[in-house]
């Protein structure tokens, strides 16, 4: 036995407003919960982004019915999304004109092609062709 994906992934921002909207506005993900000060989470496929304010997950939960466990992290992190060269080309045009800076932009020595920036948090976004990890 062994898991099967990622079903979700996290990143810490203590601004969540600016983070909802890179996430939301910019890079145009739904948002499907919410909890101010707390957290934003984003649908990604079948996936989630968990965007937490990374003081409020210190706290421990005072819900004895969700009794999930303290957990952050202070600093940048990382997150990847799948995007096709030519996505990577729209994304790189798309953030642009948000005012987003590029970071990042070259091919692996595969040819995988990578485009990072950065979010309100100090996070690294990354796009990147899914062959990146090919063997």
């Amino acid at each position: 036995m062994k898991p099967k994906a990622i079903l979700e992934s996290a990143v810490y921002a203590s601004d969540l407003a600016a983070a909802e909207v890179f996430y939301g506005e910019v890079l145009g993900l739904p948002v499907i919960a919410r909890v101010a000060g707390r957290h934003v989470f984003f649908g990604v496929g079948a996936g989630v982004l968990l965007v937490f304010d990374p003081a409020a997950t210190e706290v421990p939960s005072a819900n004895p019915d969700l009794p999930v466990p303290t957990h952050g992290a202070r600093g940048p992190g990382h997150v990847c999304f799948a995007a096709s060269r030519e996505e990577i080309a729209g994304w790189r045009e798309r953030l642009t004109a948000a005012g987003v800076g590029i970071e990042a932009e070259f091919d692996w020595p595969n040819g995988a092609r990578s485009l990072y920036v950065r979010d309100p948090g100090g996070n690294s976004v990354e796009f990147a062709e899914p062959r990146l990890w090919d063997a």
